[in-house]
C-alpha cells in the first residue's frame, strides 16, 4: 500500500501553507495518522506537530456514450493536513 499518493497544490492550501505552516496531502483511505507521520517524516526529513485528516468520499460522475448514459464514482481518499514544528518547511518544487 502506497500511503502518499501526492501532495495537493491547490489556492486554499497554499493559503494555508504561508499563514500556518501546513501541508496538505492526498493520501490512501486506509492510512492512519502514525503511518502518515512515518512517511512523510521518511519522505521529506522534517518533524511533524500535528496531523488532521479526513476521508474525501468520491463525486459521482456521469457520461454519455453511444450505449446512453454511463455513470459511476471517482474513488475516495483521505487527505492529510500536516503542521510542521517552526521553522521547518517542504519544498515539492526542489526535485522537479
Amino acid at each position: 500500500m502506497e500511503i502518499l499518493k501526492k501532495p495537493i497544490l491547490t489556492e486554499k492550501a497554499s493559503a494555508l501553507t504561508e499563514k500556518l505552516n501546513r501541508f496538505s496531502f492526498k493520501c490512501d483511505h486506509r492510512a492512519n495518522k502514525l503511518q502518515i507521520k512515518g512517511a512523510i517524516e521518511k519522505m521529506y526529513g522534517v518533524n511533524i506537530e500535528a496531523i488532521n485528516t479526513m476521508v474525501v468520499f468520491g463525486k459521482t460522475k456521469n457520461r454519455n456514450t453511444k450505449a446512453g448514459m454511463v455513470s459511476g464514482n471517482a474513488a475516495k481518499y483521505k487527505k492529510a493536513i500536516v503542521t510542521l514544528k517552526d521553522g521547518e518547511t517542504i519544498d515539492f518544487y526542489s526535485n522537479i
